[in-house]
């Protein structure tokens, strides 16, 4: 990994390079493929929650992380607003146009964005980071405490730029700010891959996989359902279906993304309260139990209100998800592992309309559902199974820490 900053510059110039580009596509292959190089830009995503992660304390990390991926809500309602507002008069390319325009905003704020000290420590490079943490002192009106810093492979070499100097800034033995050895920073893309599956971490690794599907799976689906269950648009004809859903779905997709609102302050208030396991795992609990009526055909109002409540809950668990996965793996493999359980999550994202609205459309409204709440409840046992509670925890920056802590 080349740090946070990169990953952040990657993510706003190829999704809204290709979002533009898609805009201007000459024909439905072209499309798919433009939107397919959005979709690896918006990849660099959990990069950027991983590098935010390394700059907030422990005590408070989990809102300040839910309040980060606040913004996706904020995204959510306003492309839903924008939906309505653009594609019944000026089509669907000004959307997407329009859409990538956010991205580039990201370009803006690069320059501004320092590097994680623990990253470039990581990497030896510490009056890089010595550097940053002054800065931070200065903003914040305080004082570092006394001493310098080192890296772990200062250490080991012997290294002892200022020998007068009797205390670290970081002690390598502190457990507060633990740097982690440089081999561990020599990680590439399939050695990495594979110490997220090693003995050590692959408990971890597959069981945050199964949450991140799960909760793709769920979030994307009741989304859908929300198009083909809401508004009389049930099992019926083709040609009612396809009006009755052309007439509501801006409506009903902008009106139910207010959901997400109720479900981030939700889980920024019990994040750190109750814990990250707790929460996540009552979140999808009670997402399944609001979605169990809809096995039937229920009346609209009372389907609206069902979804709206499950939505509120599977975004809540969604966002502490994220909250969490950073913190179970070391600094050398965060942004590894957060992105390869993000990227099995886009494997629910693209199953899930096989649920929502292939079955559904096809009378088999009792299946679909089922089959979420099989996907909810798995998703929520498999939060039981995590083998590290994180909240209030310091981040590790080695595999060895990691384990210490459990």
């Amino acid at each position: 990994m080349e740090g946070g900053r990169i990953g952040f510059l990657f993510t706003a110039i190829v999704t809204g390079g290709a979002g533009i580009l898609s805009s201007l596509a000459p024909n439905y292959i072209s499309l798919i493929f433009l939107r397919f190089i959005v979709g690896i830009g918006l990849g660099g995503g959990p990069v950027l929650a991983s590098w935010f992660l390394e700059f907030v304390p422990a005590t408070n990390r989990g809102t300040w992380m839910v309040v980060f991926q606040g913004f996706w809500t904020i995204g959510t309602i306003l492309e839903a607003a924008l939906a309505w507002a653009v594609i019944p008069t000026l089509g669907w390319r000004w959307l997407l146009a329009f859409s990538s325009l956010p991205s580039f905003l990201l370009l803006l704020f690069y320059g501004m964005a320092p590097e994680s000290p623990r990253y470039l420590c990581m990497k030896g490079r510490t009056s890089e980071a010595m550097h940053i943490l002054e800065k931070m002192a200065r903003a914040n009106r305080v004082t570092l405490p006394p001493g310098i810093l080192v890296s772990d492979r200062m250490v080991q070499m012997g290294e002892n730029p200022h020998p007068s100097e009797s205390t670290h800034l970081m002690a390598v033995q502190d457990q507060n700010t633990h740097i982690c050895e440089d081999n561990e920073s020599k990680t590439g893309g399939i050695t990495a891959l594979a110490k997220l599956l090693s003995p050590e971490l692959i408990r971890s690794t597959l069981l945050l996989w199964m949450v991140f599907f799960g909760n793709a799976f769920s979030y994307y689906g009741i989304v859908l359902l929300t198009t083909v269950l809401s508004g009389g648009s049930r099992c019926v004809s083709d040609h009612v279906t396809r009006t009755t859903v052309t007439t509501n779905l801006y409506k009903d997709v902008f009106i139910s993304s207010f959901a997400e609102i109720p479900g981030l302050l939700l889980s920024a208030t019990i994040v750190d309260r109750f814990g990250r396991k707790l929460s996540m795992s009552a979140m999808l609990f009670i997402s399944c139990a609001f979605l169990l009526p809809l096995v039937v055909d229920q009346k609209e109002a009372l389907t609206a209100i069902l979804l709206f409540c499950a939505r509120v809950c599977i975004s809540g668990s969604f966002n502490i998800v994220y909250v969490y996965a950073p913190e179970i793996y070391p600094t050398s493999l965060r942004t590894t592992g957060v992105g390869t359980a993000s990227s099995v999550g886009r494997i629910g994202g693209m199953l899930c309309p096989l649920v929502a609205v292939a079955l559904v459309h096809s009378c088999h409204q009792t299946i679909a559902i089922m089959l979420f709440e099989l996907v909810l409840f798995l998703s929520g046992m498999a939060v039981f199974f995590f083998p590290l509670e994180t909240s209030g925890r310091e981040l590790s920056d080695s595999i060895d820490m990691a384990l210490e802590l459990i």
